[in-house]
């Protein structure tokens, strides 16, 4: 790395291994001769490795190099350090820097999203502004091996597919602006190699103390994880993980490509047809295109069920149809239903039915626990039942205790947590006792306190069924 002193001893390693990232560059076709690239800079060691090697590589392939800081206001002084740092390196190698501030912790609590969400839009924000005021279509992180090793396990911890498990690709659309390109020239150098050469070169970096702290899932992984992985179960892990997230991008790029087409087709094969990895990709992206997160749960209920609406926010809801096509419709916001019928369990059986319902039950005198598991079939203790009870709908302050549970919760938490849609809780129906102690929920597991114990006397037998209208 030029105009940097480096020990004489380690000049044809250095050399090698820039050769070695020039050698990626120019397979992968990141940039082109003469092209303008703008250099994301934080100040910490990967970014101040980027901007060396490519200020080193610069002279040889005619770029034109602008330096971009982002200063996030959260480390006080110590952000402004950064910032001084690579404005003082930047101007010794004669680059133009532009640095940027916004306040990324007023963002987060305003917005309501974590500090590292709001940190990203609103340093990928500051990115593509300065890009389109240079007119500079390439802009250049320096993400490197070990953070596509540590966003595997974040994303395999969250949950995610092929695509997620593929990890960060070499280039890619900014996601504030999709006609800039992000570029990762690092991105097989690991850590350890960037720490190597900022030695050798004498780069000065910064090093931030956040990085340190395992308050942060990513520090988790990276301090606790990774090395417990390596010590106990796989030496070799880093290699063996970025290889899988290869094929696991390719494969992704694969199943994308037959979605796409597919999507654009004039003439289809049927939905149905297509194998499952394609149908989910076919929703996901559709998913996207309606500014909707592409859930797997949500993905996977619109695979399954033709014309079934699946709630996908407040009065809005999206279903497939049988082409494997998505329509979004809103919806009148629900009101909750007062209507009610008494029902009187002193004979020895009978019938009821409210909005679409129907109910039969019948007292057994049949003493103690056990019971069959028929579908839509329930038996409780009758006595604890009691001879009055209320078929109606959820109203506001209903609480339920599921069998197993060891207290009852709001019965809308219970909805929440078993991802029931808002419209479809509404019209459910429930049997409360004469005290007002919800039994019975339709779609959910009996009510704990009614359960058959070894004392019980009789049973109510509850049937239920939904009326063909």
């Amino acid at each position: 790395m030029d105009r940097l002193p480096v020990s004489n001893s380690r000049i044809p390693v250095l050399s090698r291994w820039i050769r070695q990232i020039e050698k990626s560059i120019a397979a992968r076709k990141l940039f082109c001769h003469g092209q303008k690239i703008l250099l994301a800079v934080s100040g910490g060691l990967d970014s101040m490795v980027l901007l060396h090697v490519t200020h080193h590589l610069a002279g040889t392939h005619g770029w034109k190099l602008t330096v971009a800081h982002f200063n996030h206001q959260l480390r006080g002084l110590a952000g402004d350090a950064d910032e001084r740092l690579v404005r003082q390196t930047a101007r010794r190698l004669g680059l133009r820097v532009v640095a940027g501030r916004a306040d990324v912790a007023g963002t987060a609590r305003a917005e309501r999203i974590s500090l590292e969400m709001a940190g990203r839009k609103l340093r990928h924000d500051f990115l593509a502004r300065t890009a389109r005021r240079f007119r500079i279509p390439a802009i250049a992180l320096a993400h490197h091996a070990d953070d596509q090793v540590e966003l595997f396990f974040l994303r395999l911890l969250r949950g995610t597919g092929g695509q997620g498990l593929a990890g960060m690709p070499w280039k890619n659309p900014s996601p504030s602006d999709p006609s800039l390109t992000l570029v990762r020239p690092l991105l097989d150098q690991p850590k350890a190699a960037l720490r190597d050469a900022a030695q050798a070169a004498g780069v000065r970096f910064s090093e931030d103390p956040t990085n340190a702290s395992i308050d942060i899932q990513r520090n988790r992984v990276r301090h606790e994880l990774l090395p417990l992985l390596r010590q106990h179960y796989q030496p070799r892990l880093s290699e063996r993980v970025l290889r899988l997230m290869e094929l696991a991008g390719a494969e992704a790029q694969v199943v994308g490509g037959l979605a796409e087409r597919w999507l654009a087709a004039k003439r289809r094969v049927r939905f149905d047809r297509l194998a499952a990895a394609v149908q989910r990709k076919v929703l996901y992206l559709q998913l996207l295109q309606m500014g909707q997160a592409p859930e797997f749960d949500l993905v996977e209920r619109l695979r399954a069920q033709e014309s079934q609406p699946a709630a996908v926010g407040p009065n809005r809801w999206v279903s497939r149809d049988a082409e494997g096509l998505l329509r979004a419709r809103k919806i009148k916001a629900p009101e909750f239903n007062a209507s009610r019928i008494e029902m009187v369990l002193t004979a020895s059986k009978g019938r009821a039915a409210l909005d679409g319902l129907a109910v039969a039950w019948e007292i057994i005198q049949t003493p103690g626990a056990g019971h069959g598991r028929e579908p839509n079939l329930e038996y409780f203790d009758a006595d604890k039942v009691g001879g009055r009870v209320w078929l109606r709908h959820w109203q506001p302050g209903d609480r339920f205790q599921p069998i197993g549970l060891k207290s009852a919760r709001k019965l809308q938490d219970v909805f929440t947590d078993l991802k029931v849609p808002r419209q479809e809780r509404h019209r459910r129906v429930v049997a409360a006792t004469s005290r007002g102690e919800l039994f019975w929920v339709e779609g959910l597991r009996m009510a704990e306190r009614f359960k058959l114990e070894p004392g019980t006397v009789r049973r109510l037998k509850w049937h239920w069924r939904r009326l063909k209208l």
